[in-house]
């Protein structure tokens, strides 16, 4: 049989689908016949063409040739990556028709589609959580188990989800693959990005029921309740609002030191030390903070007329007034004595 242009066609006899070589008619047929030549050796399911069963293979395998350039994801099937692509552009095509949630992909509508019509059989049996897939239950029971299948190789952290797994990975590459369309500032995780981009938005979701007050952030909300009641639950001998002071300041007990100079062998408990420190290798001696200047011990204002050094400013400039003859800045209304800022008596 010919086609329009000439060539020669093959037709299916079934559904009157055309093909322009033989090879493609023949698989085609399967469908009709639900003949499935192709058998994985691994788990015995077949399949009606080669392209599926070598797709299948990788799931065996672990193989994903297909890489996303803009992050570090990888898939075994190039559909999946071009579906995925969708998350970097911001294109969700596939609005659900139930409420004002879209998805990047037809096959997550679908699966959120089941919550609006209560179809969710994979059930927990420990918690009764319900979900709309098999495996989303599988990678659920990975909390109850304690199973955490996915470690890094450069630090030995394992995590139960593959999800966490990458988002962790990313802090040893140092790939942001969501950028900022505003100003560029590039982040690691998706909802960092959301977060960011309230800051132009001006949105302030989260409420506190007290004051009133709007905040953009869940935490700081979080951290917002706890100023009335003067709350602080993470301490030591001191106390702190943040769990995060509190790791900080845990470093000065244990005595660790994780912020390295890259230009000298000393390390810092903190990072604004060290950021401080690294001013004395580049010269910088501007907006330099006492208490900063205190930790690190360092002293880059130095005297010019003599050796001595100060941490602080103030106090060289104070110095320096030593070597101008006849200057006594600071006097005392009651004692003739002439003396520093330090050891002025106060009049009463």
């Amino acid at each position: 049989m010919l086609n329009h242009a000439g060539m020669a066609s093959y037709q299916c006899n079934i559904c009157d689908k055309d093909f322009s070589q033989k090879g493609n008619l023949k698989i085609h047929m399967h469908k009709h016949t639900g003949e499935k030549p192709y058998q994985c050796s691994q788990c015995y399911k077949s399949f009606s063409q080669s392209g599926n069963y070598l797709s299948h293979l990788r799931t065996h395998s672990g193989e994903k040739p297909y890489q996303c350039r803009q992050c570090d994801k990888s898939f075994s099937q190039n559909v999946n990556l071009q579906h995925h692509l969708k998350t970097h552009t911001g294109e969700k095509p596939y609005p659900c028709s139930q409420c004002k949630k879209a998805f990047s992909q037809k096959g997550n509508l679908q699966n959120h589609l089941k919550k609006h019509a209560g179809l969710e059989p994979y059930r927990c049996n420990i918690c009764g959580k319900a979900f709309s897939q098999k495996g989303n239950l599988k990678t659920h029971m990975n909390q109850h188990t304690g199973e955490r299948p996915y470690q890094c190789s450069q630090c030995c952290k394992a995590f139960s989800q593959n999800g966490s797994y990458i988002i962790h990975m990313r802090k040893h590459t140092g790939k942001k693959p969501y950028p900022c369309c505003q100003c560029g500032k590039a982040f690691s995780i998706k909802s960092s990005l959301k977060m960011h981009m309230d800051t132009y938005t001006g949105k302030k979701p989260h409420q506190c029921t007290q004051c009133y007050k709007d905040l953009s952030q869940n935490v700081n909300l979080t951290n917002h309740l706890r100023t009335p009641t003067g709350e602080k639950p993470y301490q030591c001998d001191r106390t702190f609002s943040h769990q995060n002071s509190l790791k900080k300041h845990l470093n000065t007990h244990s005595g660790k030191k994780p912020y390295q100079c890259s230009q000298c062998d000393k390390a810092f408990s903190y990072e604004r030390t060290l950021n401080t420190h690294l001013n004395t290798h580049s010269g910088e001696k501007e907006n330099l903070k006492p208490d900063i200047t205190k930790q690190t011990g360092e002293k880059p204002y130095q005297c010019s007329q003599c050796d001595k050094a100060f941490s602080h400013q103030n106090t060289l400039k104070t110095h320096l007034k030593t070597h101008i003859a006849g200057e006594k800045s600071y006097q005392c209304s009651r004692v003739t004595r002439l003396s520093h800022k330090n050891a002025i008596i106060q009049a009463i």
